[in-house]
Order: structure tokens, then sequence, then C-alpha cells
């Protein structure tokens, strides 16, 4: 099943793409990069690895699109992080609320900025987020959430983003919830290499499996 959704944010309308497949063990809502909306191409590819393992998955742009004209003039928005968690806030607590997907546990995935505004907003709903994961993100980003985050978070970075390994490796060191930094061999920033973006899909796709709740009990890392 796929559907188009517009998320209440503040006064703002916000559009998605819900997918869910039949007995969808989980949704993973997603928060984008830096400059990119619902459309990214990693994400989506992502998304469509998730949803064949069984995941629902929600697409849906964390900028209006005069704000995306805006931004992409002065990139004055893709480092707000306040206002993009706050945002994907009220994305997580849509789905939580929504008759389809009720009851199945959320994971949250995040690219780039969009994973610091992830890490915040788990760091707030610790009682509906579930998991993270991190794609080439920079959680240094999320400040003092980085201590406050109890769901199990996954940091995947390319070998070669040199110093954004080194700002997760950075982050990592200041989480108290379980966590792993998973490090994909000769990957940059975009994972632009062959087989290098299967391999976020399936890291991604190997931890939600492991760590969403199937039964309402806490997840397992």
């Amino acid at each position: 099943m796929e559907r188009e959704v517009t998320i209440e944010a503040a006064g703002r309308q916000l559009p998605g793409t819900l997918r869910s497949p039949d007995q969808a063990h989980g949704i993973v809502v997603f928060a984008h990069g830096s400059g990119s909306s619902r459309h990214s191409r990693r994400n989506v590819y992502v998304s469509q690895v998730l949803h064949a393992a069984g995941f629902a998955t929600l697409l849906f742009d964390l900028l209006t699109a005069d704000e995306e004209r805006r931004d992409a003039a002065d990139a004055s928005l893709r480092f707000d992080i306040a206002l993009l968690s706050g945002r994907l806030d009220a994305a997580v607590q849509a789905v939580a609320a929504d008759a389809s997907p009720a009851g199945r546990p959320i994971g949250l995935f995040g690219a780039s900025t969009g994973a610091a505004a992830a890490l915040q907003t788990a760091a707030r709903l610790t009682d509906v987020v579930a998991s993270v994961v991190s794609r080439g993100g920079r959680p240094d980003l999320a400040g003092d959430a980085l201590e406050r985050v109890r769901a199990p978070v996954l940091l995947i970075i390319g070998e070669r983003d040199r110093q954004v390994l080194q700002l997760n490796a950075q982050a990592a060191r200041r989480m108290r919830c379980p966590h792993e930094l998973s490090v994909v061999p000769g990957a940059t920033h975009l994972f632009e290499e062959r087989g290098a973006l299967e391999e976020v899909a399936r890291l991604a796709a190997d931890w939600f499996a492991k760590t969403l709740p199937t039964t309402g009990g806490p997840p397992t890392p």
C-alpha cells in the first residue's frame, strides 16, 4: 500500500509518502539531509529495501517549497536542527496516532543534518522512538541530546568520509544508549561507490530487524 500524506507541523503542511506492506514489522520515518527532500534518490532506495524487508516507511519534506527555495539560495535552514527536529517530532506523532500503523514500533533513519534532527527527536520522544539509523550523518549537531537518547543507534559512515567519520566517533563516545559505528569500506560521504548504498540499506534493515520490538517489550540491541 502506498498513499500520499500531509504532515501538519506548526502551521506548515509538509507532503509525504507512506508505504506499508501487509503485516509490517514496524515503521521507519526518514529525515532527509542537507539540501534534499523526500525525493532523495538515496533515501528512496533505502526505503525500498526496508519495505522489501517488511517495514513501512514514511518519507516527507522537512521544509516547505518556499523554504526549500530559500535554503537552496543561502543554506540558512538545513543546519537549523531545532526546526528540522520539531517537524520530525510532528511526523513521528502523526505516525503514532495513525490508525494504519498503530501499535507498530517506530524507527528513524536520518541522513546528514537529518541525522541530528533524528537524534534530537529520539531524545525527546523516548517512549515512541525505538531505534535510530544515521547515514553519513552529523550527530555532533544534536548537541546535548546525544546523552539523552535511549533508543539504540547505528551510525553508518563511509571509510573515505574522514572528517565526518571523526565527528561520528566523537559523538559516539558521548552516547549512553546502545550504539554501533559501522564503516562502509571505500565509501565517501554520498555512498556513490559501487555497492556502497546497497551496504547502507542492508545494514539499516538488519539494525531495524534487531532493534524494533515486535511485542511491545523493550528493543533488543
